[in-house]
């Protein structure tokens, strides 16, 4: 602590006008000499909905002994979680983005309501991690977030699968090419047991950030949920935070520019998922960090893509663990000077610090050196154009074609897109366009794995495009153009797209465009009629009220003027 300072804990539980608190705090069996000590509230994410969160128990019970053991009482809580996996293609999916803003206010609310002096935030499925960072980043005060680890993957007649496989084979089973006792044998074993998806999808893309951005130790992230090692681990990061405690290290002094950029190296050196350009604008909305969509360009054209991860690559995070997890991947980058190796992290020491105790598996081919990369430039593109003025994304691994032109395929609701795709009435060349499923306009922004995967599963992965102003999971490849901004809801010119008219996507010139003049997109707009929300009450309701564009990360913010 800086000299002198006082916990924030003591304004709840210090001097004779507490005497109630403590008095509620010891019918739980705290103790005196408990309360006396530093309190370390552990916001834990455990959920028995998912595979992904369902272990983090067992992690808060070492966390919490490492608090212990370094001179703090630990009070842990919990928070929600929902799994994009289980939801995905339903109207439970809807839930997963919103969740990320109750996840954050709910962390934000027990800290500053119980002046916890310091925070361990325990998390796994994908909007716990970014959620955890905004409440931390809110709170400020000593604080790093656990990564509960990946799931390891399934094995089907000789292979590594992941749940991305399951999502393709239900599209190859609509076509004929798999049997549905195929498709039920490669169900059953796809996902052995806890941990999160195990490509570089959204939840290890957003691990790899946490290194990256300083917010978790380096080292830790990669270690398998079911690892032995990962309760090692978690006793090391609850000693860890008293430690940070002790040196009053804030996320504040953790979160630069420079940091930022940082972690979109990070998530373009690994082929990593598009919704890291979501969070990482929330979270530098959060810390005050001046950051746009399009630095998100400008750092993956500088930084080549070096890891063979799925969804494009051939490896999972398992191998990324055995090949000697993120800090070789720090090191590359940093000795390369693609990174500032000078940022602080949650150790206490500097990325490049931290780098120099990375150990590489000798042979390993899971990470590329930077002289030898996959592909030159990062796995993500922004682009602008006629149909897209705030900006999009695209993800770009490096087999995916950089110039499609083809008529647009409309469809007003993932729904019915799916039911196109199952159908089989879509034809190499389309671009399919899903629309109204933006942060306002679903609400929640729909992640559209099914539809992508069901097009890779019936063969159309490399002849088909797909725009939308939706998202994407990090387990989709192929062209998928996600974020359209402005979206459909708030009258964009995806808005205005008719079936038939000729999309044309051209990443090497960052323009997605549709062949009309401006004045007729102009024209169709002023006959447009926002759509009647299903929504006039609850959760969904009040986020759509409150939402911004995906531009701007898809926060919820309150005009206080």
């Amino acid at each position: 602590m800086t000299p002198g300072a006082r916990l924030h804990s003591r304004t709840i539980l210090e001097g004779r006008d507490r005497s109630g608190a403590r008095a509620m705090l010891k019918a739980i069996g705290f103790r005196d000499q408990d309360l006396a000590r530093p309190i370390v509230g552990i916001a834990n994410t455990w959920i028995e909905t998912m595979p992904c969160n369902y272990h983090l128990r067992e992690l808060a019970v070492q966390v919490k002994e490492g608090v212990r053991t370094a001179g703090g009482t630990p009070m842990e809580f919990n928070t929600i979680s929902i799994s994009d996996g289980v939801t995905m293609g339903t109207e439970g999916m809807k839930a997963s983005l919103i969740s990320r803003e109750l996840i954050a206010d709910s962390i934000e609310l027990v800290g500053r309501g119980h002046m916890f002096d310091a925070i361990v935030a325990l998390v796994g499925c994908d909007k716990t991690i970014p959620g955890a960072a905004m409440a931390l980043i809110r709170l400020d005060v000593p604080a790093l977030i656990l990564y509960g680890g990946s799931i390891a993957a399934g094995r089907f007649r000789g292979q590594d699968v992941t749940i991305q496989d399951v999502y393709e084979a239900i599209g190859a089973n609509a076509v004929g090419k798999i049997t549905d006792e195929e498709l039920k044998e490669l169900e059953d074993v796809a996902c052995p047991g806890a941990g999160a998806c195990g490509g570089q999808f959204t939840a290890n893309t957003m691990a790899t950030v946490l290194e990256f951005i300083g917010l978790s130790p380096l080292g830790t992230t990669s270690v398998p949920a079911l690892d032995p090692r990962k309760r090692g681990v978690a006793l090391f990061c609850g000693r860890l935070v008293m430690e940070l405690l002790r040196r009053d290290l804030r996320p504040s002094a953790i979160l630069t520019r420079q940091a930022f950029e940082n972690a979109i190296a990070g998530v373009a050196a690994t082929g990593g998922s598009t919704n890291a350009v979501l969070h990482l604008l929330a979270m530098a909305r959060e810390a005050g960090v001046a950051l746009n969509i399009d630095d998100f360009d400008t750092v993956s054209r500088r930084t080549p893509l070096l890891a063979d991860l799925k969804p494009s690559g051939k490896y999972v995070a398992v191998d990324m663990d055995r090949a000697g997890g993120i800090p070789i991947l720090v090191k590359r980058l940093v000795d390369a000077g693609l990174v500032d190796g000078n940022q602080v992290t949650t150790a206490g020491t500097t990325l490049v610090e931290g780098a120099r105790s990375a150990v590489e598996t000798p042979g390993q081919e899971v990470v590329r050196p930077v002289s030898n990369p996959i592909k030159p430039t990062g796995g993500l593109a922004i682009l602008r154009g006629k149909l897209a003025p705030e900006g999009c994304v695209v993800k770009m691994a490096g087999h995916e074609r950089a110039l499609h032109r083809g008529p647009a395929r409309v469809f007003n609701s993932e729904e019915s897109a799916m039911s196109a795709v199952l159908a089989r009435q879509i034809r190499p060349g389309d671009v399919v366009v899903i629309r109204y499923e933006g942060p306002r306009g679903g609400p929640g922004m729909r992640e559209m794995l099914g539809v992508t995967a069901a097009l890779v599963g019936e063969g159309l992965g490399e002849s088909v495009a797909l725009i939308t102003d939706g998202r994407f999971s990090g387990a989709t490849h192929g062209l998928m153009v996600g974020h359209v901004a402005p979206e459909a809801a708030r009258g964009g010119p995806i808005a205005a797209i008719e079936e038939g008219d000729s999309i044309v996507v051209d990443i090497d010139a960052r323009r997605l465009d549709v062949d009309l003049p401006e004045q007729a997109i102009r024209e169709r707009l002023k006959r447009w009629k926002p759509p009647v929300s299903r929504y006039s009450s609850g959760v969904f309701a009040k986020y759509a009220s409150l939402v911004s564009s995906a531009a701007e990360g898809a926060i919820t913010r309150v005009d206080l003027s």
